[in-house]
């Protein structure tokens, strides 16, 4: 261990320093005041009978030594441990989410929410939870469109995550190989030992789409596992898109998200509500665990308590001094 004393508000103490030392000042100018002679003090002072005890000096410390704790306080003192090294988890996740107009159907027959805006709300808590990792987003339905490439700052993929909505690209096919493809190309160059893609669909792939067979190829030779979550029906179901078109909603392919997730070493979810969605989030939260030990050089523990029962000690002092021991003097 290799301790150092760091202050988290290091510049209130150049405020607060001189201000004490001001006080300090103050006090010591009004300290001598007037000086009064009485006839009888001489004789008393020879006599021996008048108290030459320091006591107002020692009570006067105490309070000066309780103002610099109070202000060491204010500027919240630290120990930092610069050698410690701790056990953190470090992964890089693509999340791969669907985005074609049939995810516009509500998710459960009890649940008026769309499958989408399920998806969004349990992704972002996914997110929280993974307070070491790397995420990033990839999108697709007629298309696929990298969102937001891998980013540690967790405020930004949750603001991407929260403003998707059908439409944001055009929402009639489901590309879901090209999606892969896509989050493939935002991972191949991840250092991290583990990368991880999590795809979230309702349908199977669109005429439009590549083979998944390559797809699955290509993450394969990068290491990359994928997770595959279903979302849809198996049987088909005629719905409204959001321009109120009457159509066809392609069914679930379990079959191809099975395979997907077996060969790259993942797992197939069906997700028939909103709380399957959330255990299987927390499922692959559970799984996918890297520990790697790393320094870091802000391990700070915080000298708050000590320092407060200390300042609480020298005010306590003072009251016993001043009251009782030193009252008759």
């Amino acid at each position: 261990m290799d301790f150092k004393i760091h202050f988290a508000y290091q510049s209130l103490l150049y405020i607060l320093v001189p201000l004490l030392l001001f006080i300090a000042w103050l006090r010591y100018k009004l300290s001598n005041g007037v000086l009064y002679r009485y006839p009888l003090a001489t004789e008393l002072a020879s006599a021996r009978l008048v108290s030459s005890h320091p006591h107002r000096y020692i009570l006067v410390l105490i309070r000066f030594i309780t103002l610099a704790v109070l202000a060491v306080l204010i500027a919240k003192p630290q120990l930092v441990d610069s050698r410690s090294k701790i056990n953190v988890e470090g992964i890089d996740i693509m999340l791969v989410m669907d985005v074609s107009g049939s995810m516009h159907v509500p998710h459960h027959s009890d649940d008026d929410r769309s499958r989408l805006q399920v998806a969004k709300e349990e992704a972002i808590r996914f997110v929280d939870k993974r307070t070491n990792d790397a995420i990033g987003l990839v999108i697709f339905g007629e298309d696929s469109l990298s969102r937001c490439p891998l980013t540690a700052d967790k405020s930004v993929i949750k603001q991407m995550i929260h403003e998707l909505e059908i439409g944001i690209i055009p929402h009639d096919g489901t590309v879901l190989a090209k999606a892969i493809i896509t989050a493939v190309n935002r991972l191949k160059k991840s250092t991290a030992k583990s990368k991880v893609m999590i795809l979230l669909t309702d349908g199977s792939p669109s005429e439009k789409d590549i083979d998944p067979k390559k797809a699955i190829a290509v993450a394969k030779k990068l290491g990359i596992k994928i997770y595959t979550v279903g979302i849809g029906d198996e049987q088909p179901m005629m719905m409204r898109d959001i321009l109120n078109r009457i159509h066809m909603v392609a069914t679930l392919n379990k079959p191809l998200l099975t395979s997907i997730a077996t060969e790259t070493g993942g797992q197939f979810f069906e997700a028939k509500s909103p709380k399957d969605m959330r255990a299987i989030y927390d499922t692959i939260d559970k799984l996918e665990k890297t520990e790697l030990e790393t320094p870091l050089f802000s391990n700070v523990v915080d000298w708050f308590m000590p320092l407060v029962w200390f300042a609480f000690a020298l005010v306590l002092l003072e009251i016993v001094l001043s009251s009782v021991v030193w009252f008759s003097i």
